[in-house]
Formats: C-alpha cells, sequence, structure tokens
C-alpha cells in the first residue's frame, strides 16, 4: 500500500531543520550527486539542519568522512559495527557497536567503520562542509 504519510528511512531519508521542520527527502542513491542536491535544498540550515538516514553494510568501509561544524550520532540498529574515530586532538579510539548502541561523532572527527558480516545503522548528521578521504 502506497502512503503519502508513511515513508521507509532506507529509502528516503528526513531532513531536520531549522524552525522545527521535517522534510520526507528524495529517495537516496548513494551518490555524491544525491549529497550536492540535499545541500542546494537545505543549505540555508547550515549547522542546525539534520540528515537522518539509516543504511545496512554488508562491508567496512572503503573512505573516511567528516562533519566540521556539527555532531553526528550514530545509532547501531541491528548487527554490530566497529567506528573508528580520529579526534580532533589526533587521537584515535575503536568504538564497539551493537544494537540499541550509539556513539557521537564530535564536530572535525574523522571517522571510518568495520563491519564483519552486517550493521544497520541510523545516522543523524548536521553534514554542512563534510569532506571525504581515502581509507
Amino acid at each position: 500500500m502506497t502512503s503519502d504519510v508513511v515513508h521507509q528511512i532506507g529509502t528516503n531519508p528526513i531532513h531536520l531543520g531549522s524552525g522545527g521542520i521535517a522534510v520526507v527527502e528524495p529517495a537516496m542513491d548513494g551518490s555524491m550527486e544525491w549529497y550536492q542536491g540535499y545541500g542546494e535544498r537545505h543549505g540555508a540550515d547550515g549547522a542546525d539542519g539534520r540528515l537522518v538516514s539509516m543504511y545496512t553494510f554488508t562491508e567496512s568501509w572503503d573512505s573516511w568522512e567528516v562533519h566540521p561544524t556539527g555532531h553526528e550520532v550514530v545509532l547501531c540498529v541491528a548487527g554490530s559495527t566497529t567506528l573508528h574515530q580520529e579526534l580532533p586532538s589526533g587521537a584515535e579510539r575503536a568504538v564497539e557497536l551493537s544494537a540499541g548502541d550509539y556513539a557521537i561523532n564530535e564536530p572535525g572527527t574523522w571517522h571510518t567503520a568495520d563491519v564483519e558480516s552486517s550493521a544497520t545503522v541510523v545516522f543523524i548528521t548536521s553534514g554542512e562542509g563534510t569532506e571525504h578521504r581515502p581509507r
């Protein structure tokens, strides 16, 4: 049954923006073009905007990313994953997450993840200025 009220977070992320708005986003394909379009749609919210998305991973990440202007919540909802963080201070840590566990990537924290079999993770991201680098 198709509905204008019910959406799948794994397909259509949510933008939480200034003034308490919540906007259903177009279907995510994971491409950089999708993220560029997201930035164009919601860039005016700056660091106050949050992208809420969910992914299921069956392989470790092949890159690092950083969100310089805001925090990111990483909530594991199924399976397990190891979140690797490089803190702005230069310290490094590995955080083991299982279903129900979450960690926070502080602004300026480079992060990546390892997955042994499968993990489903919800991200609540302040994505303004996000950068990537190869792993």
